[in-house]
């Protein structure tokens, strides 16, 4: 490609992105000759500079930061992708709620696969800490369902 036409193609192509910016758009492809451009970008996204920081700020009056406590519960996953159920039917009570003692073996949840009811059997004793995620939610092979804090 001559230098002039390629410089020509960068000027449209910022123009273009400029153009963008303020759009919901989030893929663009151009095609001209053997030249062929993709632009693809998150609408959602803001791109912003953090500010730095030399060292530690103390804030005159504000109290002490305390130590962040680590956490130590574990989560029971999902076996397969599909609907969450945290009950066996609507009108069922949940298999868990928050603060209950669970044991390694219990059904904590159901997960529908292609019209298929798959109970959801934790791996872990303990208390329950979180019911992460929410009854008829799609959830992901692997995904975190309940958090556990082992006894």
């Amino acid at each position: 490609m001559k230098t002039e036409n390629h410089e020509q193609w960068l000027e449209r192509v910022e123009k273009l992105i400029q153009v963008l910016e303020g759009s919901s758009i989030g893929e663009l492809e151009l095609a001209e000759g053997e030249l062929e451009i993709t632009i693809k970008r998150d609408p959602g996204m803001v791109l912003v500079s953090a500010p730095t920081v030399s060292g530690p700020v103390a804030i005159a009056g504000a109290p002490a930061p305390r130590a962040q406590k680590a956490d130590t519960t574990v989560a029971v996953n999902a076996p397969l992708t599909g609907v969450y159920y945290s009950a066996a039917s609507p009108s069922s009570p949940s298999f868990v709620n928050i603060g209950e003692t669970i044991h390694v073996g219990q059904v904590v949840a159901l997960v529908e696969s292609m019209k298929v009811f798959n109970e959801v059997v934790s791996e872990v004793s303990g208390r329950v800490t979180a019911l992460v995620a929410k009854s008829g939610d799609v959830v992901q092979k692997g995904a975190p369902l309940i958090r556990v804090e082992p006894l």
